[in-house]
């Protein structure tokens, strides 16, 4: 069967990128013919298969047009993108109405004005009526039950036709001493309280919201990731910059806390569990699905400072009992487990 996999853009670093190549891999195995159909960013050293065609990815809308055509030989098609049509449709970045909704409530109205003069946000929107449109999907792929009610609220998507197939991640084994060496490399004393906030587009992962949590406080907060920040900033908050490997910095820390806007399921709080960390973030985080409270993290709603507050001196002292908790949690969610599911959503795909 020739399965033609659809990704707009490319990071070496991107999360979806790492899923989409290992899912390849697992239909290689298995005897099938992996086709990536993506933008001229892809590198063909990147792709497991031996086929890469590039369409045209400079507005959304352009390439969904690309893809349509691109994909005619294949038997099934798999996108990671809103386009007119496909078989499979993995909605790992969410449901774009519900974001923009829920960033309504944290601006101010004229931004939300000036958003509908957007042409990007206006032809994301077209294109994700259309990708969830019965008529023209075969299976949808949510990585959580939010992603999932959210389309069939919005959207009226069978809901019997949505896999919820979380994200999947395989942890390092642990270095001893890197808590040490990571802590004396950033100068922070050994006994000292530490939280992590990791992501980028800081408005959405909700860092304004950390940075007064604990602002005062007798925590230090290390931020890795790339985005805007308008303010003071905080003697206790250290800014670390873009991180590509962030296992020296969960070691560094007792807590991971992401009190995000939206997030469909966070690979960076499962990465935290992984290492061992307890998650504190929100309901509008998919991850937040797999924590149990006060064994695995504390769930807050978004913008609510005070709640994060809460939970950072709830952990104080209590981290590190949960750590194995933690880790193993976080091993039931793996990626042979993930890509496993997801060969499953395209077989059934493929038998309609």
């Amino acid at each position: 069967m020739k399965i033609g996999f659809v990704r707009r853009g490319y990071s070496a670093t991107g999360g979806a990128e790492a899923y989409l190549r290992r899912l390849a891999a697992g239909v290689a195995e298995a005897g099938h013919e992996p086709v990536l159909i993506g933008s001229g960013e892809w590198p063909e050293a990147a792709w497991p298969g031996e086929f890469v065609v590039r369409v045209d990815g400079s507005s959304p809308a352009r390439f969904a047009a690309g893809v349509e055509r691109a994909a005619e030989g294949c038997e099934v098609t798999f996108s990671l993108e809103r386009i007119g049509r496909c078989d499979v449709f993995r909605a790992g970045d969410g449901v774009h109405a519900a974001w923009l909704d829920r960033r309504a409530a944290f601006e101010p109205a004229w931004r939300r004005w000036a958003r509908g003069f957007n042409r990007k946000h206006r032809e994301l929107l077209a294109l994700e009526a259309a990708v969830f449109s019965p008529e023209r999907t075969g299976r949808v792929i949510a990585n959580s039950r939010m992603v999932r009610d959210e389309i069939v609220a919005r959207y009226g998507y069978p809901a019997e036709r949505i896999d919820v197939i979380p994200n999947g991640y395989d942890a390092p084994e642990p270095t001893p001493g890197a808590l040490e060496a990571r802590r004396a490399e950033l100068g922070i004393a050994p006994g000292a309280y530490v939280a992590l906030f990791a992501g980028s587009g800081w408005e959405r992962k909700g860092l304004r919201t950390a940075v007064e949590a604990v602002r005062g406080r007798d925590v230090t907060l290390l931020v890795a990731g790339r985005g805007t920040w308008r303010g003071a900033r905080p003697a206790n908050v250290r800014w670390l910059g873009p991180r590509a490997d962030l296992t020296g910095d969960f070691a560094a820390a007792d807590v991971f806390v992401l009190p995000t806007i939206y997030d469909p399921f966070s690979n960076a709080c499962l990465e935290a569990l992984a290492a061992g960390l307890p998650v504190v973030t929100t309901s509008a985080n998919g991850c937040a699905e797999i924590l149990s409270p006060g064994v695995h993290g504390s769930v807050g709603e978004p913008g609510d400072a005070r709640a994060v507050a809460e939970a950072l001196e709830f952990w104080r002292g209590r981290a590190a009992a949960a750590r194995e908790g933690c880790r193993a949690r976080a091993a039931e969610f793996s990626v042979a487990e993930n890509v496993r599911r997801s060969l499953e959503a395209i077989s059934r795909a493929g038998a309609r």
